[in-house]
């Protein structure tokens, strides 16, 4: 078959791939990159376990061909923060319990980040509409909202430098 080489944007590197034209941005992440963590759970963009950013925004990437990604910045789960070193809503989920089995848990947590990126203050309304593209069948979603909200005060003392934490103006669109 024939290939094409990319280059795409992951998680602050640049990366060059040899692939066919129609291979799933899912599959590249996981097969060619090493970058399991988004996971495929349903194959039509209905669970929302492969959720990735790209640039700020959440993405379904088993449902995305990579060739339409060159340029654009591609965030998976494992860029949320340095290694040995937990992102405010990874912290979050770890300690609430927002983690079950954790095969949605990348995908909910990309997409908190992606809700607190633009809003740094959501209401339990707010945070229920954001996630409500990601399917959990371990919980009955109060431990996420939970999980959410103690992202939420991680996330405020986050020191700014590390990129953490958006001010109040800059938090609303």
């Amino acid at each position: 078959m024939e290939k094409i080489l990319l280059q795409l944007r992951v998680n602050g590197e640049t990366r060059q791939v040899a692939v066919p034209p129609n291979k799933l941005l899912l599959d590249v992440l996981r097969e060619d990159l090493g970058l399991t963590g988004s996971k495929r759970g349903c194959d039509d963009s209905s669970c929302g376990c492969c959720a990735v950013l790209i640039d700020g925004t959440p993405m379904l990437s088993c449902v995305a061909l990579a060739a339409s990604y060159v340029g654009a910045e591609i965030l998976t789960v494992e860029g949320l923060a340095p290694p040995g070193e937990l992102h405010p809503v990874q912290e979050g989920f770890a300690v609430s319990g927002g983690a079950q089995c954790g095969y949605c848990t990348p995908g909910f947590l990309i997409t908190t980040k992606a809700l607190l990126d633009r809003n740094p203050h959501p209401t339990l309304e707010e945070i229920r509409e954001a996630l409500s593209s990601n399917l959990c069948r371990c919980t009955g979603y109060m431990q996420i909202y939970e999980s959410v909200r103690l992202a939420l005060e991680r996330w405020a003392q986050a020191p700014r430098a590390a990129g953490a934490r958006p001010s109040a103006a800059e938090g609303r669109d």
